[in-house]
């Protein structure tokens, strides 16, 4: 089943101006009927929360009510959906099939609406490399650091292995672990170190964590993410760079019941790479974390706070 990953990702909310503003001041364009995409075609999708075309909320406080795959060819989508009427209701409507996980999220799958994005990723100029070239420069005037693809979904869920065992029906694959906690997904259409991530948790948190888009690179996601605290949006976690994945990673909170996170330089993998499995903790979930503060040029006194 050649699923590529999250298309788009549907979210009843409270507040509709509130969430319009903050995804387009994250970057996202307005497409129109309230769906906000990156460069790519990928997207958030927004209903108000008693939307009644939305399928059922859960009884959790979580406003994701869709999770919409792209799939590659027909013969996929026919396949999801043999698969999943073995054991569950599904619909299929204008190409959409859709149908529930067993921990109650809502899923579609379509032929997906991504388009071929041809960018080039963020240079380093690394001695010894033979790529470097004079004159370009790393941080061009008025860089435009915008989201290019939907990256991946987290779910707090209260039984890991029983929703690992789903995916798995769908050809994910787990590319590492944490102990005792969940698995990192990905699909057979990438190589993307993982779209769907897994935590376990009582069953009162169950919904979306977070979910990220992918940047062009580190730089992308400082910048993006320097534009969006100075607009006035909280930080939650990071800057930083994660261990599993390597992803450059920025998080925010927001208007939509979840985080909100840039991302860039994940790592890819194929099927000779062999999972790993750490016990989660703070060493296991980053490299290394920094910390934002307002800018400052080293002109006089250290500012206010910092470490003397």
């Amino acid at each position: 089943m050649n699923i590529i990953g999250p298309d788009a990702l549907v979210f009843g909310v409270d507040d509709l101006p509130a969430c319009r503003q903050y995804l387009l001041d994250y970057g996202l364009s307005d497409a129109g009927d309230d769906r906000f995409e990156a460069l790519d075609g990928t997207a958030i999708v927004l209903r108000a929360r008693d939307d009644a075309t939305l399928p059922p909320a859960m009884s959790t406080a979580s406003l994701l009510r869709e999770t919409v795959y792209g799939v590659a060819d027909a013969a996929s989508l026919d396949a999801i959906e043999t698969e999943l009427r073995r054991d569950r209701e599904v619909s299929r409507r204008d190409g959409v099939v859709r149908s529930v996980d067993d921990m109650g999220f809502a899923l579609a799958f379509q032929l997906t609406v991504r388009r071929p994005l041809v960018m080039p990723a963020e240079r380093v100029n690394g001695p010894g490399d033979p790529q470097r070239a004079p004159n370009q420069l790393g941080l061009p005037p008025e860089l435009p650091a915008l989201p290019r693809t939907l990256s991946h979904v987290v779910y707090f869920v209260p039984d890991a292995a029983r929703a690992e065992a789903f995916y798995q029906r769908l050809g994910f694959v787990c590319t590492d672990r944490f102990t005792g906690v969940g698995p990192f997904l990905r699909p057979a259409g990438t190589q993307d170190h993982h779209t769907l991530f897994m935590i376990q948790t009582p069953p009162f948190m169950k919904g979306c964590e977070h979910f990220t888009f992918h940047m062009g690179g580190p730089t992308e996601v400082l910048l993006a993410g320097t534009r969006f605290v100075e607009k006035g949006y909280q930080s939650f976690w990071g800057p930083g760079r994660h261990r599993f994945g390597s992803n450059w990673f920025w998080y925010f909170n927001s208007p939509l019941g979840c985080h909100v996170e840039y991302d860039a330089d994940m790592d890819l993998h194929d099927e000779a790479w062999a999972a790993r499995e750490v016990p989660m903790g703070a060493d296991a979930s980053q490299l290394f974390l920094f910390q934002y503060r307002e800018k400052w040029a080293p002109s006089g006194p250290p500012p206010p706070g910092a470490a003397h």
